[in-house]
């Protein structure tokens, strides 16, 4: 196997979700896995997604990922 790299394109409120899951999931850890490199890969997407975003840092997080989950799911209709 090759370590061609991807990218993958997320609108803000997308990648904001998705962390905010990541995150929930890691405390909690519920999701059983196949095998050992699935785990791994998530933890690599939410430490990316950690340094690229800034929005979990700030003191109204809470409402922002609320917007974030509202327009992600008005998307999806």
């Amino acid at each position: 196997m090759t370590n061609d790299k991807i990218t993958l394109k997320l609108t803000k409120a997308e990648s904001l979700v998705l962390c905010e899951w990541l995150a929930r999931f890691d405390s909690v850890q519920t999701l059983a896995f196949d095998h050992p490199s699935e785990e791994r890969v998530l933890w690599r997407l939410q430490g990316q997604l950690e340094s690229t975003l800034k929005e979990p840092l700030l003191p109204n997080y809470r409402e922002i990922i609320d917007e974030a989950r509202r327009c992600v799911e008005a998307d999806s209709q």
